[in-house]
C-alpha cells in the first residue's frame, strides 16, 4: 500500500456493482471479499471468549508482587523455614476503650478472636502469636536461675497452673507480660491493646491454588464486625488486608470506569449524531475488551488491583482507532460513495497507520516482561493481548460492520462541513487555521522555544522522582481510609512496627551463637540503631546485653557481651526465635518507622557496607527478609527497570515507525513530542508525590503507547500529501480534516473521562486518572502542534522527503 495512492481522494462510486473487487491490497481483498465470514467468525469468537471472560478471577498474589530472583528474595526464600512469619503477615490489634487489657472481658474477646483467626484457611498456624499462644512465653531470673512459661496458659506461681479470670490470675498475666519482653510488639506501650500476629501461607491448603485475598479479607472483616463494640476496637493491617481492601474498592472503581465509558459514548454521539456508527465503534471496542479478558482467562492469568486498569486502557485505545475508521467512512459516504466502497477506501488509507501503531503498542507493552516481578509481567501480557486483538476488532471489524450498517446521511454530510466551507469560502475553520500557524516559521519556532523550558522544567521536577512508597501505610488507599487509620494506630502504639527488615547472619553449623557471630551482629545492630528511620532492633546480641545485668543484681557495668558462656546461657533459654535449630543462622530484626524509599535505602546501604567490611569465612551478613526487606528488593528492581523500560519502548516504537514509513525526519517529528510527554509525566508524578513502584511503573510505558497512536495517524496522512507535492501547510490541513479532528476529539474525550477518577475513593485510581488525563492531553497537543512545528524545520522545503 503506497501512501500517495492511498491518500488521494478516491473516485466517488455510488453503486457497489461499479467497484472492482480485485483492486486493493491482499489483506483488503481477503477481508472485504469475505465480509460475512469475517463477521460470523468474530461473532463466534466473541461468544466463546465471553464465556471464558466470566471465569476470570480478580485476586492478588503476594509472591507475584516481589522479584523472586533478586538476591534478597533468594536469600529470604532459602531461609524461609527458619524465619518465623517474616513474609506475608497480618496484624490484628484488639483495643479496649475501657481500662487496660488486664481485664477478663477483654482477654475473653482476645481469646475468641485468636481462635477464630487460627481457623481461617491460609494461616501459617505454627508461627501465629498472641497473648493466648502457647509460644508467647515469659522468662525471668530468680535465685534458682531462669524461670518461665506461657504468658496466659499457666504460671508456676498459680496453684492450679492456669488462667481462670480471677483478680489473682489477671495480676499474674500483667506480670508475665512485663517479663516476656513483648511490650511494644504484641502489647501496646499504654497497655490498652494487644496484637494477634497472623503469618500467611502462599497457597490455600484447601485448593492448592493462590490464597484468595478477597475471601481472606472478608473473613477478617467478619471478625471485626462480630467483636467490635463500644468498648472494643479492632485494627487490621498487612498485605493481605490491603489487597482485600483494594479488591473491594474495585467495585467502586467500576462506577468510575462506567462513567468514563459513558462520557466517551456521549461525546462520540455528539460528534457524529449517528447512533448506529457510534454504536458500532463502542460495541467493537467492548468486543476487544471481551476478547482480552477471555484470552487472559484461557492463558491462566488473573486480574489484580493493579492490572484492573488495563481493560479500560484497551477500551480507550480501541475507541481511538475505531473513531478514526468511523470518521473516514463518514467522509466518503458524505461525498456520495457507497458504504461498502467507503469502508474499503478507509481501510486502504488507515490500516497501515493503525497496524503500525498497534504493533508498536503490543511490543512496547511486551517489553515490560523484562521486569522480574510477576504482577508486572502478567500486566504486560494482558495489555499486549488486549492491544493485539484491537487489530481484529477495530482495524478490521469496525469498517466491515460499517460496510453493512452504514451511517446516517445527515451525519455523513455534517462530517464534511469544515472541508466544504473551506473550499467554498476559501477560509478555514478557526481551529484548523490556528493549527496551521504552526507550519509557519515564527509560530513553529515559538512552539519549539516554549517546549524547551517545559523540557527543562520536567527534567528538574523529575529529579525529585522517588522509587517506592513515599507515604506511610498504603499509598494506594486514601489517607483517611480505614486501613491507613489502622496503620497509623499501629505506628502510634507499638514500638516494633509492621515494617520489619531482617538481616540473616549465616555461619557454619553450630557457630551462629558463637562469640564472633554475636559480636559482629552487635556491632551492626549498634550502627542501625543510630540510623534515622530505625525504630528499634532485636537480636541475640541485644538480648544477651539485657540479661547479663539481670544476672548480676542489675549492675549496668555488665551490660556487655561478657563471654561465650553468657551468650550460651541466654541462647539456651531464649529458644529458636533468634537463631535456627542447626545454629547456622542468626536473625537481626530491624523495626522501621515506615517503609518509605529513603528509609529502606539507608538501611540497605548501611548493611551492605558493613557486610563488605566484616563478612568472613565463618560469618556472612545477608539481606533481606521481612516486609521491609522484600519491599527494599522490589524498589531496587523497579529502579533498575525504570530506565530500561522507556529505552526499550521507545526503541520498539522508533523501529516500527521507521520500518513502516522509511523516513527518519518524520519519525523524529513523531517521537520527540512523546519524549517530552514522558519527561513531563515523570515530573508531574514527582510533584504529586507518586513514587515509581509496581503499581505505577507501567503507566509511563502505557502513555507512550497511547501517544504514538495519535502521532501515526497524522503522520500517515501528512507523508502521503507531502510526497504528492503538496505544501506542508496543505498537508497538515488535510491531515487535520481527516484524522487530526478525531485525535482532538478523542484526546479531549478520554482526558475528561479519566479525570473523573480523581474523585475515586481509591487513591491509586485517582492518581492514575490524573496521570492518564495528563498524558492523553499532552500527547494530543504534541501531535497537533509540536509535530508540525518540528516538521517545518525538518521536512525539505521542496516537498521531497
Amino acid at each position: 500500500m503506497k501512501s500517495q495512492s492511498n491518500l488521494e481522494v478516491q473516485p466517488v462510486i455510488r453503486h457497489v456493482e461499479d467497484f472492482d473487487e480485485s483492486t486493493g491490497s491482499l489483506p483488503e481483498r481477503i477481508i472485504f471479499n469475505h465480509r460475512l465470514f469475517v463477521v460470523l467468525a468474530c461473532l463466534f469468537i466473541t461468544i466463546v471468549l465471553s464465556y471464558f471472560a466470566t471465569t476470570l478471577r480478580l485476586n492478588a498474589n503476594f509472591e507475584k508482587t516481589i522479584p523472586t530472583n533478586h538476591p534478597f528474595i533468594v536469600n529470604y526464600l532459602k531461609h524461609k523455614v527458619d524465619l518465623s512469619g517474616l513474609g506475608n503477615a497480618v496484624r490484628i490489634s484488639v483495643e479496649t476503650t475501657k481500662g487496660t487489657i488486664y481485664d477478663p472481658v477483654y482477654l475473653d474477646v482476645l481469646q475468641k478472636i485468636t481462635d477464630e483467626a487460627f481457623l481461617i484457611p491460609g494461616v501459617d498456624r505454627m508461627f501465629m502469636r498472641s497473648l493466648w499462644s502457647p509460644g508467647t512465653r515469659w522468662s525471668s531470673v530468680t535465685e534458682e536461675g531462669f524461670g518461665g512459661g506461657p504468658v496466659i496458659a499457666g504460671s508456676d506461681d498459680n496453684a492450679d497452673g492456669g488462667y481462670d479470670g480471677s483478680p489473682e490470675s489477671i495480676e499474674m498475666v500483667r506480670r508475665n507480660v512485663e517479663r516476656a519482653g513483648i511490650i511494644g510488639s504484641l502489647v501496646a506501650f499504654n497497655h490498652k491493646s494487644s496484637v494477634v500476629f497472623i503469618p500467611l501461607l502462599s497457597k490455600d491448603p484447601r485448593t492448592g491454588g493462590p490464597l484468595d485475598y478477597a475471601d481472606f479479607s472478608s473473613r477478617l472483616e467478619a471478625i471485626r464486625d462480630k467483636y467490635q463494640s463500644d468498648t472494643i476496637k479492632i485494627h487490621i493491617t498487612g498485605f493481605a488486608k490491603k489487597m482485600g481492601d483494594l479488591i473491594e474498592g474495585v467495585r467502586q472503581m467500576m462506577f468510575f470506569f462506567g462513567l468514563a465509558v459513558l462520557i466517551a459514548i456521549a461525546v462520540l454521539y455528539w460528534y457524529t449524531r449517528c447512533l448506529r456508527s457510534m454504536a458500532v465503534v463502542v460495541v467493537c471496542s467492548l468486543v476487544g475488551v471481551t476478547w482480552q479478558l477471555g484470552l487472559s482467562a484461557i492463558l491462566g492469568f488473573e486480574l489484580d488491583p493493579y492490572s484492573i486498569l488495563v481493560p479500560f486502557l484497551v477500551f480507550a485505545i480501541a475507541i481511538s482507532h475505531g473513531a478514526q475508521k468511523m470518521n473516514g467512512i463518514l467522509q466518503d459516504i458524505g461525498r456520495g460513495t457507497h458504504k461498502v466502497v467507503a469502508a474499503r477506501y478507509t481501510f486502504r488509507r488507515l490500516f497501515l497507520a493503525g497496524l503500525t501503531a498497534l504493533v508498536s503498542d503490543t511490543f512496547g507493552f511486551a517489553v515490560l516482561t523484562i521486569i522480574d516481578i510477576g504482577a508486572i509481567r502478567e500486566l504486560a501480557f494482558i495489555a499486549s493481548i488486549g492491544v493485539a486483538v484491537i487489530i481484529f476488532t477495530n482495524l478490521i471489524l469496525v469498517p466491515v460492520a460499517l460496510s453493512y450498517v452504514g451511517v446516517s446521511r445527515s451525519a455523513a454530510i455534517r462530517s464534511l462541513v469544515e472541508e466544504e466551507e473551506g473550499r467554498v469560502n476559501k477560509k478555514r475553520h478557526p481551529i484548523y487555521a490556528f493549527l496551521d500557524l504552526f507550519t509557519t516559521k515564527w509560530w513553529a519556532l515559538g512552539a519549539i522555544i516554549v517546549s524547551i523550558p517545559l523540557l527543562v522544567g520536567g527534567l528538574m521536577m523529575r529529579q525529585d522522582l522517588r522509587i517506592g512508597d513515599l507515604d506511610a501505610g498504603a499509598p494506594e488507599l486514601r489517607t483517611d481510609s480505614r486501613y491507613n487509620r489502622d496503620n497509623a494506630f499501629m505506628v502510634e502504639n507499638y514500638g516494633a512496627s509492621s515494617d520489619v527488615l531482617a538481616v540473616m547472619v549465616v555461619t557454619k553449623p553450630d557457630l551462629a551463637t558463637g562469640y564472633e557471630a554475636v559480636m559482629k551482629t552487635d556491632a551492626l545492630e549498634w550502627q542501625l540503631r543510630q540510623l534515622e528511620g530505625v525504630d528499634s532492633t532485636d537480636s541475640l546480641a541485644l538480648l544477651t546485653r539485657q540479661v547479663n545485668p539481670a544476672l548480676t543484681e542489675g549492675s549496668p557495668k555488665w551490660y556487655d557481651l561478657v563471654s561465650q558462656t553468657s551468650i550460651n546461657f541466654v541462647a539456651n533459654n531464649v529458644g529458636l526465635r533468634m537463631y535456627n535449630e542447626s545454629r547456622d543462622m542468626l536473625t537481626l530484626y530491624v523495626y522501621l518507622k515506615d517503609h518509605k524509599a529513603d528509609t529502606l535505602t539507608g538501611v540497605v546501604n548501611l548493611v551492605e557496607d558493613f557486610a563488605a567490611k566484616n563478612n568472613s569465612e565463618n560469618v556472612k551478613f545477608l539481606l533481606a527478609a521481612g516486609s521491609a526487606g522484600i519491599e527494599a528488593a522490589t524498589n531496587i528492581v523497579v529502579e533498575k527497570a525504570n530506565r530500561q523500560i522507556l529505552f526499550l519502548v521507545y526503541g520498539v516504537v522508533i523501529l516500527m515507525c521507521f520500518i513502516t514509513f522509511r523516513n527518519w525526519r518524520a519519525v523524529v517529528c513523531a517521537i520527540l513530542p512523546l519524549i517530552l510527554t514522558s519527561i513531563l509525566a515523570e515530573g508531574v508524578m514527582a510533584k504529586l508525590g507518586i513514587g515509581v513502584k509496581v503499581s505505577t511503573l507501567p503507566v509511563i510505558a502505557l502513555g507512550v503507547g497511547i501517544g504514538v497512536d495519535y502521532a501515526l495517524y497524522i503522520l500517515n496522512v501528512v507523508l502521503g500529501h507531502v510526497r504528492a507535492g503538496q505544501s506542508l501547510s496543505e498537508a497538515f490541513y488535510r491531515a487535520d480534516l481527516f484524522t487530526g479532528k478525531v485525535v482532538l476529539l478523542i484526546g479531549l474525550t478520554l482526558s475528561a473521562a479519566v479525570a473523573t477518577w480523581a474523585f475515586s475513593p481509591i487513591k491509586f485510581q485517582a492518581d492514575m486518572g490524573i496521570m492518564l488525563a495528563f498524558m492523553f492531553m499532552v500527547n494530543m497537543i504534541g501531535a497537533l502542534i509540536l509535530h508540525p512545528a518540528l516538521a517545518y524545520f525538518l521536512y525539505l522545503k521542496n516537498g521531497k522527503m
